[in-house]
């Protein structure tokens, strides 16, 4: 481990300052498109206590950076927000904390400190995406630079496959996350700037399955002036690169799930994914289901992997026993659902963010969050008929929803929080239109084109 550099706090400090700059010469929605993007692959690490209530860090730098920004220079886009029904599962899951904390008897100041810390990671860029992204043009602007994103990130990511996870330490001084975790098979799996090599793997998969749908739907041209069909194999190649088994399935199971879209023209595939965080915490909660067959068919092939699949599921039964003794509300703040034993030491290591939600906030607080990136998923359905979900001008709100499911997917194992994921969710949301036409062609050279014409909709 090494000694953060003073590269850390002008980075962290100075984002806000380099946000309003943006605003201040760029369009309002692409400097938010770059508030957010560049503070999450490029900013460092770390966590500066703001007492009494928050840490600033990177994610608080963007969402703070760009709404403050917004208030400033586009004061017009944030005032004219409406809510409307569909916010309600992201208002809840950002007031819940507030709500679990007086019930436990632990006071508003501490539940507003935990629900100052929930507004800030996933309220503001939630409603930075219903402001800037609630129509088809601004949901294939933050689809496009969500892919250049990834291919920023693939020569920093073969360099670190090949010389082993070093830039975070170079550029910041220290190394973000246990070194050794990040071995496997052979190799290492990148970090680059994200918090460890897990969620390099899963944004690489994020941007290739763009990349993926979009290309197939159409889209042709340049990035960053390589051939879109270069762009996308490169990305490919990155992500199989990163070992993670994890981010592969998802990989490979988003281009199945998305070739039956485009073949069978059916919503079904929409509708199953979304149901699948569901089975699993019903068939979980209930004990209904175990993984021991699971993972002794992968101890066959893979052993360390069963055994961390092992140690997971292991851990959530603790955790979730722990839970159902405060079921509606959960046990608050401080860590408190955490499972320990005789001599009050810890046991286990809770993984999974739905297991988090419901230790911390109860069944108010899974069920608000599971609503809040299934909901848009099922909205999207509804709005676009399916059968122009290929089609170029709805490809990005397609593949940027189907993401979303993904990501709650990801969240029965993992709790990498990913900011990008609720600017979709709150830009889909926001969508206030249901298509009776195909929406406009996209023209060939896509990235550097006007914006798309108006499409063809009657208002809900």
């Amino acid at each position: 481990m090494g000694h953060a550099n003073i590269l850390v706090f002008i980075a962290l400090y100075g984002w806000i300052p380099l946000i309003l700059g943006m605003f201040a010469f760029m369009p309002p929605r692409r400097a938010a498109i770059y508030g957010f993007l560049i503070a999450w692959l490029f900013l460092p690490m770390y966590e500066i206590p703001l007492h009494p209530f928050t840490e600033y860090n990177k994610m608080s730098a963007a969402s703070i950076g760009v709404l403050l920004s917004a208030l400033i220079f586009d004061s017009a886009s944030v005032f004219a927000f409406r809510p409307r029904i569909w916010d309600l599962p992201m208002l809840i899951w950002c007031l819940c904390p507030c709500v679990s904390s007086v019930y436990n008897g632990l006071g508003l100041y501490d539940g507003f400190a935990s629900m100052v810390f929930q507004i800030i990671a996933y309220g503001l860029p939630y409603f930075v995406g219903r402001i800037y992204f609630s129509d088809l043009q601004g949901l294939r602007e933050l689809a496009t630079a969500l892919i250049i994103g990834g291919l920023l990130y693939v020569p920093l990511c073969l360099f670190e496959i090949r010389f082993s996870p070093q830039l975070h330490r170079i550029v910041y001084g220290y190394f973000q996350w246990e070194f050794g975790q990040n071995k496997r098979y052979g190799g290492f799996r990148p970090m680059v700037f994200m918090q460890n090599g897990l969620g390099v793997a899963m944004w690489m998969t994020t941007t290739t399955l763009i990349a993926f749908w979009m290309f197939w739907s159409g889209f042709r041209g340049r990035l960053l002036g390589i051939p879109f069909g270069y762009a996308l194999m490169a990305l490919l190649v990155t992500t199989l690169l990163c070992h993670s088994v994890g981010a592969l399935v998802f990989l490979f199971a988003g281009m199945i799930g998305l070739a039956l879209i485009r073949w069978t023209k059916s919503p079904v595939w929409v509708l199953l994914l979304a149901m699948i965080p569901p089975t699993y915490m019903y068939v979980r909660i209930n004990h209904i289901w175990t993984g021991d067959k699971l993972v002794a068919k992968i101890m066959k092939y893979d052993p360390r992997g069963a055994r961390s699949l092992g140690a997971r599921l292991k851990n959530e039964m603790l955790f979730l026993h722990k839970a159902m003794q405060h079921p509606a509300y959960g046990w608050g703040g401080w860590n408190r659902f955490q499972v320990v034993d005789e001599q009050d030491r810890v046991i286990g290591v809770p993984d999974g963010m739905w297991i988090i939600a419901l230790g911390h906030y109860g069944f108010i607080g899974l069920f608000s969050l599971t609503a809040s990136l299934i909901l848009p998923m099922l909205l999207m359905a509804w709005k676009i008929p399916a059968r122009y979900w290929a089609h170029p001008g709805a490809a990005p709100a397609v593949v940027l929803a189907v993401l979303l499911g993904i990501q709650m997917c990801d969240f029965l194992m993992n709790a990498k929080l990913d900011p990008i994921f609720m600017l979709c969710a709150g830009g889909i949301c926001g969508l206030r239109f249901s298509l009776r036409e195909p929406p406009a062609e996209q023209p060939a050279h896509w990235h550097v084109t006007p914006p798309l014409a108006v499409v063809e909709a009657a208002r809900t």
